[in-house]
């Protein structure tokens, strides 16, 4: 009897066990907060759109606060109820927690150089005299604010290397405050400059060149449209009211201007640019006078900028006759085409940068989405290439014409990042730092393959996994995508994916039209009119994972921020039965009102305005927000965005999930995430980026039914 009583508690237990797993991904009816619609429509050249949201629009609204605040308790709510999501989260606090160093910059004798001892919210700004000095704390944005929502971003220091200019921004906004502090010493000056968005500090005598914005209106700093961006003189100790105005463009409101001098401080360059793309190049003799700039570059079609000053020639890399880019000397008393002389031809690979450093000329290209360094003389002559362990990324952080050596940083998918010095003298390098990690990089393996777009293309993609893994069709796998603004995703380490890695994901990232993995000609493939290629590769890149049995559509997330959060909203709009999740994040997904905002104008480029009939056609066929349907089950949603996003403002988002959740079929979640004090990214504290993180994981996990040990 004994025997059989015990049989029988096991078959209860087996059968309570079951039933409990099932429930542990039995996915929660979800009933949303009441949005109100508004009777609001525009005439787009004869085609009436709806926009019952617009109200959304307003965030500092009162009504628009409520709305937040209801949307995140369901959010929250929903996230709470994941059993796992706490197993995450403290995974990611314990992976996170070593340290870490960030760009370095060398100014004389002096290292400065952003590190993270493990989990503070903002890394610190450090000091040492040489590579052997004794390492100081320079600037500790964590003593800014109670949460870690202040940022400090180091731009350009004094000729006499002497002074550093640093811009504090809050809770991840765009406008920032340049301040100044003594190298030496760490004693900070009295100036500050207010007013600044997208701007560095070109130092020249005793003060600095800088772009700034007009006071923005009350209520709208986070909203209202940037205009009449100008280009200032600072001089050190001087109130910001007494700074000369070196260049503005009141024909113009919507153009952005930026300045900077070469090493030689010879010649002040104005950037003059309509949007994110090509801009105009004009110059001068450097002085204190307003105006006086001679074109060199004009039109925005392309992008040319001069490197250096040698010999009396302009070193100039452009796109002009070269998609890849190359390297051309111009003498700017006979600057027509005819009279160019190349140095360093454009090839099938692409020129990403040149940098004039010790006498020589570094050369950084992208040849399969992988970098290489290569070291030219002035003449353009090759003299050796500087390899690296893996294929991967390369990012020069410093480096001067006048200095014999230069910091630069490495990484890749399964190789942390690693700050080597290279001394140009004697081709000898060393390590500056290299990280001591908390888990073993080498268990996973990252490859590159290559598949087909609609119309025949080759698409690169990466694929990071555990080694050994089964490809049954059965692995949760997680796609990631950008697209857009002739931005690449060349090999990165991420700490944020090894949580899914850890429990047997796949983790891929589409290398999709739009950015510049093959240059000019890849970009311009995937934008404006072609905007639709761009979203059709990275659907077929979901398609060859599954062909390839990486994972199943019932298995299958995608995601993306910025312009990437817009390829995720039209993916999963044309194509919902392809993917179980989606979590698009900080994504313009109103393709029609965009440019209203902030600096959306300068996407118009880009994207194309809906002020034109034929980009208004283009772009209402794959808006988001316009091409949600009733009646159609779309994938398991979480939309994230903040409220202190100023450069794709939250309403993109906000109206977003409004109609999803109005229409969405089936009951399958859409669930918006509202983060408060933070913005685009930028800037945004390492403690509020892990729980965000924590969250995505936690609900692709859950939706796609994945197990999480």
């Amino acid at each position: 009897m004994m025997k059989h009583s015990i049989t029988f508690l096991f078959i209860v237990f087996l059968a309570l066990s079951c039933r409990n797993n099932m429930n542990l991904y039995e996915i929660p009816i979800v009933k949303y907060p009441s949005t109100k619609k508004v009777d609001v429509s525009d005439n787009y050249f004869g085609t009436v759109v709806s926009d019952p949201y617009r109200w959304l629009e307003n965030d500092t609204a009162k009504n628009v606060g409520q709305w937040v605040s209801e949307q995140n308790s369901i959010t929250f709510g929903f996230l709470e109820k994941i059993p796992f999501r706490s197993k995450i989260k403290s995974r990611l606090q314990e992976i996170y927690n070593y340290t870490r160093i960030y760009s370095p910059v060398k100014v004389g004798d002096y290292y400065l150089y952003y590190k993270n001892d493990g989990l503070q919210n903002q890394a610190v700004i450090y000091v040492k005299k040489g590579t052997d000095g004794k390492e100081e704390v320079f600037i500790d944005p964590n003593k800014l604010s109670e949460n870690g929502t202040v940022a400090i971003t180091l731009t350009g220091f004094s000729k006499n290397r002497k002074y550093i200019g640093y811009v504090i921004s809050a809770s991840g906004s765009d406008w920032g405050e340049i301040h100044l502090k003594e190298v030496a010493t760490g004693k900070d000056l009295s100036d500050v400059i207010k007013y600044v968005k997208f701007s560095g500090t070109s130092w020249w005598g005793d003060g600095f060149f800088y772009s700034r914005f007009p006071e923005p209106a009350k209520d709208e700093e986070l909203t209202g449209l940037n205009k009449f961006q100008s280009v200032y003189y600072h001089k050190l100790g001087d109130l910001q009211e007494k700074d000369i105005l070196i260049f503005e463009d009141k024909q113009h409101p919507l153009r952005y201007h930026n300045v900077y001098l070469t090493e030689d401080e010879k010649n002040l360059f104005l950037i003059v640019a309509e949007g994110t793309d090509g801009y105009e190049l004009h110059y001068k003799p450097v002085d204190l006078k307003k105006g006086g700039f001679i074109p060199l570059f004009t039109g925005f079609d392309h992008k040319s900028s001069v490197i250096d000053f040698e010999k009396g020639l302009f070193y100039v890399q452009t796109d002009i006759d070269a998609p890849n880019y190359r390297l051309v000397a111009i003498d700017p008393a006979k600057s027509g085409k005819g009279n160019w002389k190349e140095i360093i031809p454009e090839s099938k690979d692409l020129l990403e940068a040149v940098s004039p450093i010790g006498g020589k000329l570094f050369t950084t290209y992208i040849k399969d989405v992988s970098s290489r360094l290569y070291q030219y003389d002035y003449s353009g002559k090759l003299e050796h290439e500087i390899t690296f362990p893996v294929p991967g990324s390369v990012s020069l952080s410093y480096g001067m014409k006048e200095e014999p050596e230069f910091g630069y940083s490495f990484t890749s998918f399964t190789y942390p990042t690693t700050i080597y010095i290279y001394n140009v003298k004697t081709g000898e390098q060393k390590i500056f730092f290299q990280p001591t990690l908390k888990f073993d990089p080498s268990v996973f393996e990252a490859k590159q393959v290559f598949y087909s777009g609609e119309d025949g293309a080759r698409i690169p993609m990466f694929i990071i996994c555990k080694k050994g893994l089964e490809l049954n069709g059965n692995n949760p796998a997680l796609l990631y995508g950008y697209g857009g603004f002739n931005s690449g995703i060349t090999p990165y380490f991420s700490i944020s994916i090894i949580p899914l890695l850890e429990n047997g994901a796949v983790y891929a990232v589409a290398n999709i039209r739009g950015g510049n993995e093959y240059g000019e000609t890849w970009h311009k493939a995937g934008w404006l009119l072609n905007k639709q290629n761009v979203f059709d590769d990275f659907i077929a890149a979901a398609e060859y994972l599954i062909k390839e049995k990486y994972t199943s559509p019932a298995k299958l997330g995608i995601n993306g921020g910025s312009n990437g959060g817009l390829l995720v909203g039209a993916c999963m709009t044309q194509r919902p039965d392809l993917f179980k999740v989606a979590i698009p994040e900080v994504g313009v997904m109103d393709m029609l009102r965009y440019q209203k905002f902030t600096v959306g104008f300068g996407w118009v480029p880009e994207y194309g305005s809906s002020d034109d009939s034929v980009n208004f056609n283009n772009l209402y066929k794959y808006s988001p927000l316009h091409n949600i349907k009733s009646g159609v089950q779309y994938p398991s949603t979480l939309v994230l965005t903040s409220d202190h996003d100023d450069r794709v403002v939250p309403a993109h988002s906000f109206k977003f999930a409004a109609t999803l959740q109005e229409k969405q079929a089936g009951k399958n979640p859409v669930l918006i995430r509202i983060e408060s004090q933070a913005g685009h990214g930028a800037g945004k504290p390492l403690s509020k980026s892990i729980e965000a993180t924590a969250d995505k994981w936690a609900f692709f996990l859950f939706n796609t039914q994945s197990p999480v040990k």
